[in-house]
């Protein structure tokens, strides 16, 4: 009964380490691995102006200065941004990333995460066609596969759509503003002077005035014919030479006609017309795009990636940047330089560009991977700590089995601190076994970790699925100082659970343990 109580101590112990062991490497595997993965396309320095609205156009200038910092292994284009994908009946919104098929380095990051086991034929060469490498969530999610056409619709394009929409709500300019126009049309015929040699005058101050009335107008929601009609207008009324000494503005006849013909186009502007013209004019503004699908990349619901990775004049087109970039992407040779690197690059370049690493762009992730560890390390070491204490209630029973050799022990002249090195010794044997099975079955059970696995998925259970994790495999790595510091945490803990059995045990009355009282 003794003997298998003890085996039943260092089962535990052993049993607490291993699944310490197994949990930590596999959590330290899945942070390697994702952040390979991230590493392998997101960039390690986000190089954007500060202040460039419409985004960096002159980027080719701004890829050579990238390239003049230091450990820079190549600088690129960079956009992202979502878009609205249509397969059949279905669209959800999505985020794509640009790639520069020109570059070696990014080409072979998205080539790494391709599932080529369930999509064959899945390749990262999308060259300057329109041709997408989609995760395999939006696979599975649209049930589409390597060669299937999907339409991309451009969300930056929709709040011009619903400026355009809320702009023929609005009557035209001269029944909305009846009366303003009334009078800066009748302020206006009455206004012109004839002069000699075909021209025709007007005074400033009431040309200006009917000049700031009209350009007040600019400022409300117009339709885009009528808005350019007016500009028109404007346009025409700046076309004169202005006599200082007559205080008059004067117009050649050609300049009075336009202005009569642009005062004429917005008196017959028809409502009906407009809102033709407007809507027709969407069609220069939504323009879908279809796609191919050239590869599927194995995703991960435990990281945020792309949804799509695009070519870099399809990204420009459908974030609506024309020939402009977002910014530029820079590789480092060693991407865990880039903090380094990133300091270095705000002090040459100064004020103008702002640099991001990856370690900010993906901060919020990495904290929550961390805290996920330590929360689970707290949680899994009271398995080492109860096993400890299962082992202070087997020492105990040991010690009241034991009492008539304890008796005996200090009848002969044993002093306590001798009886307690007994028990003591008892519990270290047993934590020194437990941590080193333990540690090493943890380093057993995480090399064969495919094939147990790949039984768990025979038996139709699989707790760790590819599709969840984005791998094939369970990762894991094995940190043989945090496994030395798990084994010496339950050594530390089996010795102090078979010290106080033993402190006990030195206290007995020699007497009565000879009695067995």
């Amino acid at each position: 009964m003794l003997s298998s109580f003890t085996l039943i101590s260092l089962i535990g112990v052993l049993l607490g380490v291993l699944v310490l062991v197994v949990v930590m490497a596999v959590y330290a595997g899945l942070e390697r691995d994702v952040k390979g993965r991230l590493l392998g396309f997101t960039p390690h320095i986000l190089m954007r102006e500060n202040g460039a609205t419409g985004g960096l156009v002159e980027w080719a200038d701004a890829v050579e200065t990238a390239k003049g910092l230091p450990q820079v292994q190549s600088a690129t284009a960079f956009v992202s941004d979502n878009v609205i994908i249509d397969v059949g009946s279905w669209q959800r919104p999505v985020l794509f990333r640009g790639v520069d098929a020109t570059d070696p380095s990014q080409v072979s990051g998205i080539a790494a995460m391709l599932d080529k086991e369930n999509h064959p034929g899945s390749t990262a060469d999308l060259g300057l066609d329109d041709r997408v490498v989609i995760s395999s969530l939006i696979a599975e999610q649209f049930g589409v596969a390597v060669g299937d056409k999907i339409r991309l619709y451009s969300t930056r394009n929709f709040e011009a759509v619903m400026d355009a929409y809320k702009s023929t709500e609005n009557p035209p300019i001269r029944l909305r503003y009846e009366a303003d126009w009334k009078a800066i049309r009748t302020d206006l015929v009455a206004g012109w002077k004839v002069a000699g040699d075909g021209q025709h005058e007007f005074a400033i101050e009431p040309l200006i005035k009917i000049y700031n009335g009209l350009e007040v107008f600019l400022t409300d929601d117009l339709r885009a014919p009528e808005l350019e009609m007016l500009e028109n207008l404007l346009i025409a009324l700046e076309q004169s030479e202005k006599d200082e000494e007559k205080a008059v503005y004067r117009f050649t006849g050609e300049a009075k006609a336009k202005i009569d013909e642009a005062f004429a186009a917005l008196d017959a502007a028809d409502t009906e017309k407009l809102d033709a013209e407007t809507l027709k004019g969407l069609k220069n503004i939504v323009l879908p795009k279809d796609a191919e699908i050239a590869g599927v990349y194995l995703a991960s619901q435990m990281a945020v990636t792309p949804d799509l990775f695009v070519p870099l004049p399809l990204a420009q087109d459908l974030a609506g940047l024309g020939d402009a970039v977002q910014g530029i992407a820079i590789r480092l040779d060693d991407p865990y330089s880039a903090e380094q690197v990133a300091a270095a690059g705000r002090v040459a370049l100064g004020a103008n560009w702002d640099l991001v690493t990856w370690g900010d762009q993906y901060q919020a992730f990495f904290a929550l991977i961390n805290q996920q560890r330590v929360m689970m390390y707290f949680a899994l070491s009271f398995i080492v700590l109860v096993s400890a204490f299962s082992m202070m209630a087997v020492m105990f029973t040991v010690t009241i089995q034991k009492r008539r050799e304890i008796g005996v022990m200090k009848a002969l002249g044993a002093a306590p601190g001798q009886i307690v090195r007994v028990f003591l010794y008892q519990g270290m044997i047993l934590g020194v076994l437990g941590a080193l099975l333990g540690v090493g079955l943890g380093r057993l059970v995480i090399h064969f970790r495919g094939p147990i696995q790949g039984v768990f998925r025979e038996m139709g259970f699989d707790p760790f699925s590819s599709s969840f994790t984005g791998f094939g495999i369970l990762p894991a790595h094995n940190n043989p100082v945090e496994q030395a510091v798990i084994g010496v945490m339950a050594f530390v803990l089996c010795s102090l659970a078979a010290l106080v059995p033993a402190f006990f045990a030195a206290r007995s009355d020699a007497a009565k343990s000879l009695r067995n009282l």
